[in-house]
């Protein structure tokens, strides 16, 4: 029975497009892009869902703190569950916020510490080899509740996507651009609709199928 563990942040969580900061909402499981994923591939495919809105590739969180810092979740979830047979990925969307000044080479950076950690000998030997599949986001867009936050995040989650293809390529990963196949939320610029998940769902099981 193959195990999957989807890591990622709001948008692996289930989060709906928000239209006012501070509310906590997340879609049922019929709507969620993981969900979905799992009934593409079959019954017999175990779920591990991980994803914790506002979590980023390797930042802290300046009010929040370590909490968010995607490789310090990593080692933890990898560790807790098992043993996998894929892994994915899909971070990035919150290092675009203007408070972690990160440039999309940064973040693709990120990304590179979160895979180096993965396929660590003691990570693969822990689960006897499992495959990553990396899905760079759909661009962020400046308007909604967070607008400030993503202050030319636009920019810079555009240019991340053809970075982090490179990078699944150069690590012998598998990738998913989210962008030909979904957008995010005109209500927050951040979030993805049902409409969306289903979409996404379907097509990370494609990829995996497919993948050699």
């Amino acid at each position: 029975m193959p195990t999957i563990l989807t890591y990622g942040d709001s948008n692996t969580h289930g989060t709906p497009p928000t239209p006012e900061a501070g509310l906590y909402l997340r879609l049922g499981p019929s709507d969620r892009w993981p969900c979905i994923m799992q009934r593409a591939l079959g019954l017999d495919w175990t779920l591990i869902e991980e994803g914790l809105p506002g979590r980023t590739t390797v930042f802290n969180d300046p009010v929040t703190g370590p909490t968010m810092n995607g490789l310090l979740g990593l080692p933890m979830a990898l560790r807790s569950h098992g043993p996998i047979d894929w892994l994915t990925i899909m971070l990035g969307t919150n290092d675009c916020q203007a408070h972690y000044g990160a440039t999309a080479e940064q973040i693709a950076g990120g990304l590179a510490a979160l895979l180096a950690l993965a396929l660590s000998p003691e990570m693969q030997t822990r689960h006897d080899g499992f495959r990553i599949l990396i899905i760079a986001p759909p661009p962020v867009v400046e308007t909604g509740p967070w607008v400030a936050d993503f202050h030319r995040g636009a920019a810079k989650s555009k240019a991340m996507i053809p970075l982090y293809r490179n990078l699944a390529t150069a690590r012998g990963a598998a990738f998913l651009d989210a962008s030909q196949h979904i957008a995010v939320s005109p209500v927050d610029g951040v979030h993805f609709d049902a409409v969306a998940h289903r979409a996404l769902g379907q097509e990370v099981a494609k990829t995996i199928v497919a993948a050699p």
